[in-house]
């Protein structure tokens, strides 16, 4: 596991091992926030423990950003906390984790130290939950487009956001909406952070807020056109295996290669639902 402080008690994790995928913490006096939980339990473990014992704080409230399991999987390990996230989250999570978790203890003993699946207990659907940590304001409220239920996390003092799976390294809309991403990532970059935090992958400094927005823009864009055309061509999967994810403005080497098979997932939803759209 990966940690950073990226503001006065507000701290960033990456997972070494999944992804890369990021949590947060957010310090207060008395008790923390967290944001997220890693992949893999002793990356989990190994961030309660710098939380409670090096910090010497309880983890009050986990909110999830999302129902995915790498997201969420670490909720089990915080017992007295309450855990909030978006209605449809909370959905998802009873509706699909169950089953995610008992595919990956066949695959990995490591999950089998999770008993149970934690459902959130607090939701939100529509506007924003606003939550006060010491000095701190925090309003957590939906940021919908990689998929419906994602929300993202704002500390307003610091101007720090965790943004969740709605800015990533490569934009995924595999569950979602591609023009509800794209004004979102829009909606974003007009708030002057300070950092993003991004559902996985590194922190986004002030200065290279802008460039990464637009960059992910132009990608969604891209891939948009791509999946309009090959439902005009006669061979539609020609088109979409010649639109590298190099070709539509990302490098294949972001989150350690993961993002050549995310690429083609994109651009296979997006083509089915332009399909789809076409037909009716």
């Amino acid at each position: 596991m990966i940690r950073e402080r990226i503001a006065d008690n507000i701290y960033w994790f990456q997972s070494e091992l999944y992804a890369q995928v990021t949590a947060g913490a957010i310090i207060g006096p008395d008790w923390a926030i967290l944001v997220d939980t890693l992949a893999i339990p002793d990356e989990t473990l190994e961030m309660r423990a710098f939380i409670e014992e090096k910090l010497g704080v309880q983890v009050r409230y986990i909110i999830n950003t999302i129902y995915h399991a790498d997201h969420t999987f670490g909720n089990y390990f915080f017992p007295g906390a309450t855990v909030i996230s978006h209605v449809l989250a909370r959905e998802k999570i009873l509706e699909k984790n169950q089953q995610t978790l008992e595919n990956a203890q066949e695959q990995e003993p490591a999950f089998k130290r999770i008993n149970k699946i934690v459902v959130p207990d607090i939701t939100i659907d529509k506007g924003t939950l606003s939550l006060q940590i010491g000095k701190r304001n925090v309003s957590v409220y939906p940021t919908p487009g990689s998929s419906p239920d994602g929300i993202s996390v704002l500390i307003k003092e610091d101007r720090v956001l965790f943004a969740g799976d709605a800015f990533l390294p490569l934009p995924n809309i595999i569950e979602g909406d591609v023009e509800q991403l794209t004004n979102t990532i829009r909606l974003i970059s007009k708030l002057g952070l300070e950092n993003i935090v991004q559902g996985h992958g590194d922190v986004i400094l002030r200065g290279e807020i802008e460039n990464a927005a637009q960059s992910n823009i132009d990608y969604l864009a891209k891939i948009l056109k791509v999946a309009r055309t090959a439902v005009k061509h006669k061979d539609p999967r020609e088109v979409i295996e010649a639109a590298t994810v190099d070709q539509c403005g990302k490098s294949r080497v972001l989150l350690t290669g993961l993002v050549v098979e995310l690429h083609q997932q994109n651009l296979i939803a997006l083509y089915q639902r332009e399909k789809l759209a076409l037909e009716k």
